[in-house]
């Protein structure tokens, strides 16, 4: 009998594959609520530093080959990262709703948030259901505000059927927010 794979372990999100590339060479990677890993091995394997935070200790200890893994419950505790940043945080498959300003606030100036994560009407297809960790329309836009979007999409997947948004968002640099303001640097 072939036994299916644990939750968290197989391929890495298709919308993570893809925006990767945004995150700096080398750069340090935070998976929040990793689960087994599958995005701190994607990143591991592609040279970066990677942390990943669980609550399940089984979750901890399947993707402490990875790289750090630190075990905490991010909803009741405080948030283990204030005062850090990453060049890359990563979410997929969770929300909290209370801890998005820590998550978009851990994103480093260059770094990348990519986000994934289940929206309103994937009560109609399964589970998640329960409006608690279901985004509204535009919610992850309204979070990002302060990270310059480079892709976005709210809607419904297949295989399995989902109804999702993603996110994939740059916290600009000093010369990034010149060019976005078109602020002209000061004569020297």
């Amino acid at each position: 009998m072939l036994l299916s794979a644990p939750h968290g372990w197989g391929a890495p999100s298709a919308w993570l594959a893809r925006w990767s590339h945004l995150v700096p060479a080398g750069g340090s990677v935070l998976d929040v609520a990793c689960g087994a890993g599958r995005h701190m091995r994607w990143f591991a394997d592609r040279g970066h530093v990677v942390t990943g935070v669980d609550r399940s200790p089984e979750a901890v200890d399947a993707a402490s080959g990875f790289g750090r893994t630190l075990l905490a419950d991010i909803e009741s505790g405080p948030w283990p990262f204030a005062g850090q940043a990453f060049d890359a945080v990563v979410v997929t498959n969770y929300l909290w709703r209370p801890l998005l300003p820590d998550i978009v606030a851990a994103v480093a100036p260059g770094g990348v948030l990519l986000y994934e994560t289940f929206a309103v009407g994937n009560e109609t297809v399964g589970k998640p259901s329960r409006p608690d960790f279901l985004l509204q329309p535009g919610e992850l836009l309204s979070a990002s505000k302060e990270l310059h979007v480079v892709a976005y999409e709210d809607g419904y997947l297949d295989e399995p059927a989902r109804f999702v948004q993603r996110i994939a968002a740059v916290r600009p640099t000093g010369a990034l927010l010149r060019h976005a303001l078109k602020v002209d640097p000061p004569n020297q």
